[in-house]
């Protein structure tokens, strides 16, 4: 059996590679191994396709929640929910409450805030869930359309009521 696979982390190393590569300065290798990339990532699409095709959204459904399963799909643009849809699994699945103020299909950009206001004792999250893993990396596994995250601070909580009144009469003093 092969060892588990984290998409995220697995795009991530292509990126340092093909990185590490263009240091180099060798245009051509550059040129290469990027048309490389894309011609695995066309031949994986289409056998993704027709697999996506033959079984139908009923099975694909059913592994929609996998990290893996719902990165390839996305990337390759076979996913069966929506970006919204898959964009508020990624917020569940990080654990950490935010609000969700708006998604820009056009720049992709995903506008957060923090849900609750700071406690101020430090021990939240970090912007980590259970597993080590950032926001971030949720988003690029479940919404690779998401290219940024904007957080903006807590909405600050509401003041207290006071009523201001007359006080109601007091009770007769027993000498």
């Amino acid at each position: 059996m092969r060892a588990a696979i984290d998409g995220a982390q697995a795009g991530h190393r292509v990126e340092e590679v093909l990185d590490r590569l263009a240091a180099t300065g060798d245009r051509a290798a550059c040129e290469a191994a990027e048309e490389l990339v894309r011609v695995l990532m066309d031949f994986y699409g289409a056998g993704l396709a027709r697999i996506v095709e033959k079984a139908g959204e009923g099975p694909l459904k059913a592994v929609a929640d996998d990290e893996l399963v719902a990165s390839l799909l996305s990337l390759h643009g076979l996913h069966p929910e929506d970006v919204h849809t898959r964009i508020g699994r990624a917020l569940a699945a990080h654990g950490e409450p935010l609000e969700l103020l708006g998604f820009d299909e056009r720049t992709g950009v995903l506008r957060l805030r923090p849900s609750a206001a700071p406690t101020g004792c430090g021990c939240g999250s970090g912007g980590q869930d259970g597993a080590g893993r950032t926001l971030e990396d949720s988003l690029a596994c479940f919404a690779p359309e998401v290219t940024s995250v904007e957080r903006e601070p807590a909405a600050a909580p509401a003041p207290a009521l006071l009523q201001i009144g007359t006080r109601p009469p007091s009770p007769a003093r027993v000498p």
